[in-house]
């Protein structure tokens, strides 16, 4: 269960690490199903063929059991609030990376948009958005199925980033701002914040703002690295005026009171 300490460090640092969120056999047979999946042995270096394999979204038990466990559901309800988001029926896209020697050229600092306007183009994944009150999504979860060391291509973090990107998305009011415009100086705002490398064992969860700037990384070490990253939609849209209860949403509403 989440500490009070955990939930002050999740709305001034942007995320928090859950440890044993869910059991390592579940993420054995997971993995498991992943590498058939691959079309690469586990056994054969010589398979290893790319940086990078996007697997989609897996909704067999093993992934069904990982993001409802009792652990996953109580740090949702203290983050989220209670009844306000969606059950995880699934665990979306595995980034599955490899040891390289090359990029995957997908390792740029970013932030998880969540819709489009109507007059968008919905095929135009740069042109999806992001607004103050994070319509359409209430947090970035990554899910480790492997362990994770620091040279096993963990999700690099920018703690407090957060706290920037509510700011430069508070003048554009409901409409927010394309990931093209954000990204458009490479998230400047939040260069200096602090670097945090999401490892763990096999079972770890982290839970991240959905403002929090991330990003991937070249695969450094000697075994593959196995990582969902779902989102976590909200039931109810986000308050982040006087009425915000859930951190979630009391992490924006401190940000811009500091501003």
């Amino acid at each position: 269960m989440l500490r009070d300490s955990d939930i002050e460090h999740f709305v001034t640092e942007g995320f928090v690490r859950v440890d044993d969120a869910f059991p390592r056999a579940i993420a054995d047979e997971a993995r498991a199903i992943l590498w058939n999946e691959t079309g690469c042995d586990p056994n054969d270096r010589t398979t290893w063929t790319r940086p990078v394999i996007r697997l989609g979204g897996y909704a067999q038990p093993p992934f069904v059991k990982a993001a409802s466990t009792p652990t996953i559901c109580a740090a949702l309800d203290r983050i989220v609030g209670e009844g306000r988001w969606v059950p995880l029926r699934g665990l979306g896209t595995f980034p599955i990376r490899f040891p390289s020697e090359v990029s995957a050229g997908d390792d740029g600092w970013h932030v998880d948009v969540s819709f489009a306007l109507p007059e968008d183009d919905p095929n135009d994944f740069m042109g999806w958005r992001a607004n103050v009150a994070s319509r359409g999504r209430a947090l970035l979860a990554l899910f480790l199925f492997s362990d994770v060391g620091e040279d096993d291509a963990p999700t690099r973090i920018r703690a407090r980033s957060h706290v920037d990107l509510a700011r430069r998305l508070a003048p554009a009011g409901e409409r927010g701002m394309t990931l093209r415009e954000l990204a458009a100086n490479d998230f400047a705002e939040s260069a200096t914040r602090p670097e945090v490398l999401a490892t763990g064992p096999a079972g770890t969860v982290y839970l991240c703002h959905p403002f929090l700037v991330h990003a991937a990384q070249r695969h450094r070490g000697t075994t593959p690295r196995f990582l969902a990253q779902p989102p976590v939609f909200p039931k109810q849209p986000l308050r982040i005026d006087d009425a915000a209860s859930a951190p979630v949403e009391i992490a924006i509403r401190e940000a811009l009171r500091t501003t």
